[in-house]
Formats: C-alpha cells, structure tokens, sequence
C-alpha cells in the first residue's frame, strides 16, 4: 500500500493543474482525458447492468457501433435477485466484467442496489430487492464477480433514490436510523465486503444536499466512516454547482452534454484555482483516487502488462446467463398441479400475449443493450416441443406501434429541468377510436378461438420498456393493453390457461383468483425465453423466489399511505424502517404474494430447529427434507423476532438465508450464524448500533409468512 501512494504521489507530481483538470470531468460522453505524455489512459465507463451498452459517438448521443458492440444480455437486477443463490450473483458479475474488458471499457456502471420503497419507480428491474440483508448478500459477490476481471464495478445510485419523478430535484426526506438500517446497508456490504472500486452519487437530494455533491454522505458516510478510498462519480448530470464539487468526495463529473469545457469540474474549477477561491489540493485528493483506480485495474503500474483482456460473446457467458436466468423464475401458483406440462403429450399449444413474442434487451433508458441474441417465450416453448406440437401463437390484444425517433435521444434531453419523460397519450377522433375498439375485438376473438382449438393454452403477458424505463414512474400498476379484459375472457374459456408474466415490477391480478397457475419471470436476459421454457415443461424445477411483496395495488404501499412518493419537489420516508414486508407482515396487509415466495415441483419439510448461543454468535441448525420425488432446491430463510419491541418496531425481519439442492428423499443439515449486528438497532443519539436485550424468536421457514420452525432465545 506505501509503495502504491508514493508512485501515485510522483505520478501527481509530475501533472500540470490543467491534466488534473481533465482527468475529473467527461472529456467524451462515456470518458475522461488521457494524460498520454506521462502514459496514464482515459478511465472509460460504460452503462449498464445487463450487459455492456452499444457503442456511442464520443461527443453525441448518436450510436457507432456497426457489428462489433452485440453482447450477452444478462437478467436484469431484479431477477439475479430472485435466484436467492449467491454463487450466481457471482457467475453474472463475471460475465459483465468479462465482457466490459472485452469492449475495452474500465468503468462498468452496475449493479444497482436501491431499495425497492414503491412498486411504482420506474428503475425497480434494475435493482434488487426491498430488503437490505438481501441485497448486502447478493452485491457482495456480483462486485467481486465483475472485478475479477480487471474491470471496476460501480454500485449505484448512492443513496435513497427510489424514485424517476423530477429525479434530478427531488429533495429526499429521509431520518437517520432510517438511512442507517434500511438504505445504506447494501452500499456498506459493496464498500467494505465486496472491496468495490468505484460507486456513482445519485440524481436526488438527500436532506436537502444532492447527493452527488454531498459532504454528509461522500465525505463523512463514505469516505471517512466506511474508509473509501475508490472513485466516486456523479450520475450524468447530476452535479450543479462548482464548488460543492470540488469540495465534496466525488472525483468524476459526468454529464449528458457535449461540451465538456463547461462542467463544473472543468474550466469554471480551473478559473475558480487560479483566482485563489479554491485549493488546488482539493484536485489532487480526485485524481489520487483515479490513479488509485487505474492501479488496481492495472491500467498503469507495473502490472499493466498483465491486465486480462476479457472476453464476450462467449458459449460460457451464454451457459452462466442461462444458469442464472432458470434460478430467477418464480413459480407463484400451482393449485391444480397444472405444471410441469407434459412435453409429450402436448400437441397442440396456443400462445397468447405480446411478451410471448417480445424482444426486451433494447429498452429500458440506459439499460438497453444490442443483444447478440434474445430467446423470447414463444421460441422457447417451440424449441422444447419441437415439431411433434403444432404451436400457434396470437397477441390477444392490441400493442401501440413504435413510434419512429425525430432524430433526438431521450438521454440528451434527460436532465433538463423540465423534462418528465412522460408518456404521452394521442387524443384520437371518433373515427380512430371506433377502429381501435374494432380492432381490439378482432384480437381477442382469434385469441380465444385459438385457445378453443388447442389442448394447452399459456398466456405471456406482462409490461414492457415503455413501463419499466428510466426517466418516469409508473402511474398505477395495472397491466397496459387491456390484458386483464384478455385474461379474464380466457381464464372463462380454458380455466387451465397457464399466466406467465414478465415484467420488472409487480402488477395488479384482479384475475388472480381465476387462474390456477401463475408463474412469473422478470427480464430474464437472453436466455429467459429458454429458461421459462424449462420451467414450464420440468426439465427445470423452479426454484425463484420473490424479493420483494407482491401487493394488489399500490394503494397499499406505505411510501404512498404514509410517505410520500411522485411528488415533484419532496420525497418524505415518513413510513421510516417500514419497507416492503416489515409494513406488510407487521399490519398483516393482505397481499397477492409474500416476500420469499416461490413454489416448486418439490415438496420440502422442515424440522429440528437448534439453537446454540457461543459468546456474541447464535448458531441455527436445521433440517430440511425433500419428501418428494423430485429434486429440488430450497432457499431456507431465516427472521429475527423481537418479542419485547417497541411499537412501530418491524414484526420480523430477514437476517439469514441459504439456498440448499436437496435430492428426492434426502435430509439436509443446514445452518447460519447469526451476530451482535442481527440483534441490534441503530441508536441515533449514539450513532451507532446497540443490542437492546431481551427475548428473540428465530424463525424458519420458506417465506416471509410460511414460517415452519420457531424457537426463542435471550440475547
């Protein structure tokens, strides 16, 4: 570590205030400047977090890539979130690391780990879970994936943005026991477990500071208390003013503007040091962390001619897409046994629903990719069945037609005080509208008769990119296209209609009770059409489950009933550590589906729960029993009750997990550690967290509310 700060020392030595200058801005819309003379190369970033974006002019948004930029698209945050299995996490943060190598990027901006606070916030595919336990477990290793590859992750959006409405402005309210359980814990875990390089600020205000220029949260949460001391870039655009960022703990401004000479860290920072008003010693504190970052990624040093090279568009890249994509997909229900389907009795099957037949990878805002290929559903079901089944194929119901781009990108025009990205609804003549409902019927009569004529009938709907996409938050969550007309008229037709959904944010089921089987699949990357496929037919037993509560409407989220949430100018968390379940399970709202819900075509018991307590650790050991005949895997999670809380205290909470195969008829021991921090809150008068004692229960089960084993303990 001395010999790394004295070269990097003499390396800033050597620089003239003006090659500083141009190492902490965008000097190319996805780079900084090179410093040639002294060999140090530009730091060269790149969106996103299912895979390595297309390739951009360097000084417009305007796509150059011919060929050359098709890469692996991977399943999206949400869906790695629901495999519950670390070690994936881990195969996907290769794959993008790898393959950012491979397209000569440094930065990889990925994985997004915001908490899920509202179904409603339009970038929820892009991050993980509502719960911080579960995230800290899955960014650990997805950072460490990424960064074997001598490419940077870059955790986002630091912190508390949760949501796209006036996402630049928003002033985001938000106490500190709140921020401290709830907000920062998946930040920490990338920081000070994961060893992450790089981490980008957020659009939003934090308590009045953007964050992306707050000293609260950059120099005294991160760079003081957690001892970062890796590369912090704003979000682009995301910084406002000169002096506080130069102050603060970033190092990077990036914006969506060409002309680069203009940003705050640029020539208005160049001009304030010559004039006296700033330190020339707050440049060098940057670009110590830059050149920090280039070692490490062995972009300079004497290690520079070992850098890996990376690889993408791989057989084995596309093998681990397919591992993580057949872990994501979640089986919600299965009252009739309707799954697996038989693919040899089957012959003929009619698939209904546009996402049957949609390609997902090249939407979403900076999540779009060139997928070198896309397996939708429908493929995926053919190819299963082969020729032996007659598969027929019809929407149901009527999709916009895209509209073609007036030669302007949606990015370029993003941070502009008055942009909202709403989506905006053409007011049609009576004419157009009579056609549209002629239209409409037409879709649904050769759907249902399609389904008539057929012995299997599977519905894929769901949302899209146009839904879930950066820039805007949905206004409800009821599916777009009258898909819940389509899905009612069906479930009254064939009842043993099988409804797949994809989509990155939970949906309204008014027909929920109607439907026998309901599987659910988010962008599930490349291989998502092959992996529903298998799930579908048995050749895959599911083994999803859900990181986040599925409620009936958005109507009964917290951030909506007690906080707020869209409103343009605050963001107040005044639901505080009552997130997702913790509100859920504690008021026992009645929900569609549960927080670590997920059926299988196993059947697992649980039994003889031990608890040991060795100093500060809690030992947990169980067994669990797949008392069926297939093999199966089981994620066994593991809640903390506090029987003395006070009130407004979580019910329980999600403090260990473990996902475990079990063979048909075998036994499995499994068990946890539990630590001081599992039992403890955060005490603001302290800053700290404290054990308050007393008696806990340690529950076992498959859910949030399918808990099989429980067991006191005093603590």
């Amino acid at each position: 570590m001395q010999n790394t700060e004295i070269y990097i020392n003499e390396l800033l030595s050597q620089l003239t205030l003006e090659e500083k200058i141009g190492m902490i801005h965008g000097a190319g819309l996805f780079r900084t400047e090179a410093v040639e003379r002294l060999g140090i190369p530009p730091l060269t970033m790149s969106d996103g977090p299912m895979g390595v974006r297309a390739e951009f002019a360097d000084n417009e948004w305007r796509s150059v890539g011919t060929t050359d930029d098709f890469v692996s698209y991977l399943p999206c945050n949400s869906a790695i979130a629901s495999t519950w299995n670390r070690e994936l996490a881990g195969k996907a943060g290769e794959v993008l690391g790898e393959e950012a190598r491979a397209r000569s990027k440094d930065v990889i901006l990925a994985p997004g780990i915001n908490i899920k606070r509202s179904p409603l916030c339009g970038r929820n595919f892009e991050y993980m879970s509502e719960d911080p336990r579960l995230v800290e477990e899955m960014v650990v290793p997805m950072v460490k994936g990424i960064q074997k590859g001598d490419t940077a992750a870059c955790v986002k959006h630091f912190a508390a943005n949760s949501q796209e409405t006036e996402r630049l402005w928003v002033d985001t309210i938000v106490d500190e026991q709140t921020l401290e359980e709830i907000y920062f814990p998946g930040f920490q875990a990338a920081v000070e477990k994961g060893g992450i390089f790089s981490l980008m600020g957020a659009y939003n205000l934090l308590n009045g500071e953007h964050c992306c220029t707050s000293k609260s949260l950059l120099n005294k949460k991160l760079r003081e208390e957690w001892k970062f001391d890796g590369m912090v870039v704003s979000d682009w655009g995301g910084v406002h003013d000169t002096v506080k960022a130069a102050e603060s703990g970033l190092d990077i401004e990036m914006d969506v503007t060409y002309e680069f000479d203009k940003h705050n860290l640029a020539k208005p920072l160049l001009e304030k040091i010559k004039a006296g008003e700033l330190s020339e010693d707050l440049v060098d504190e940057k670009v110590r962390n830059i050149l920090r970052l280039m070692l490490r990624l062995k972009m300079i040093g004497e290690q520079k001619e070992e850098r890996k090279r990376g690889s993408y568009n791989t057989k084995e890249h596309q093998q681990a897409v397919l591992e993580v994509a057949r872990e994501s997909v979640i089986l919600l229900k299965n009252e009739k046994q309707i799954l697996p389907l038989n693919a040899d009795k089957v012959k003929k099957v009619a698939v209904i629903g546009g996402n049957a037949a949609a390609i997902h990878s090249n939407g979403g805002g900076s999540a779009e990719i060139k997928a070198l290929y896309e397996i939708s559903p429908l493929m995926g079901i053919k190819k299963i069945l082969g020729g032996n089944a007659k598969v027929s194929y019809a929407p149901g119901y009527v999709l916009p037609e895209k509209k073609q781009g007036d030669g302007t990108n949606w990015q370029a025009e993003s941070t502009q005080h008055d942009w909202s990205g709403e989506r905006k609804e053409k007011t049609l003549s009576a004419e157009e509208i009579r056609k549209a409902e002629e239209k409409k019927a037409a879709c649904l009569k050769e759907a249902l008769e399609l389904a008539k004529e057929s012995d299997t009938v599977i519905f894929v709907g769901g949302l899209n990119h146009v839904y879930d996409v950066e820039g805007q938050d949905r206004a409800d969550m009821k599916l777009p296209y009258g898909q819940d007309e389509v899905l009612a008229a069906l479930l009254k037709e064939v009842p043993d209609t099988v409804v797949v959904m994809f989509a990155g944010s939970p949906v309204e089921m008014p027909w929920l009770s109607e439907a026998a089987t309901v599987v659910w699949s988010y962008y599930a990357g490349m291989e998502g059409g092959t992996a529903l496929a298998e799930v579908l037919f048995g050749k895959v037993n599911p083994s999803g489950k859900l990181a986040e509560t599925f409620i009936k409407t958005a109507g009964q989220c917290p951030a909506h009933t007690i906080g707020t949430f869209g409103k343009k100018d605050k963001a107040e968390y005044k639901e505080g550590r009552m997130v997702g379940y913790r509100y859920y399970d504690t008021e026992e709202t009645e929900v569609h589906f549960c927080f670590g819900h997920g059926l299988s075509y196993s059947h697992f018991v649980y039994k003889d729960l031990q608890l040991q307590k060795e100093g500060e650790e809690v030992e947990i050991s169980l067994t669990v029993k797949n008392d069926s005949t297939v093999d199966g895997k089981e994620t066994v999670q593991i809640y903390v009750a506090e029987k003395d809380a006070k009130e407004g205290e979580p019910s329980h909470q999600l403090k260990a997990f473990e996902k475990i195969f079990v063979k048909a008829g075998e036994e499995k021991l499994v068990t946890f550690v539990l630590t001081k921090r599992d039992f403890s809150h955060y005490d603001v008068e302290k800053h700290a967290f404290v054990v308050c004692g007393g008696t806990y229960e340690i529950q076992a089960g498959t859910s949030s509310r399918d808990i099989f084993l429980r067991e006191n303990i005093r603590y």
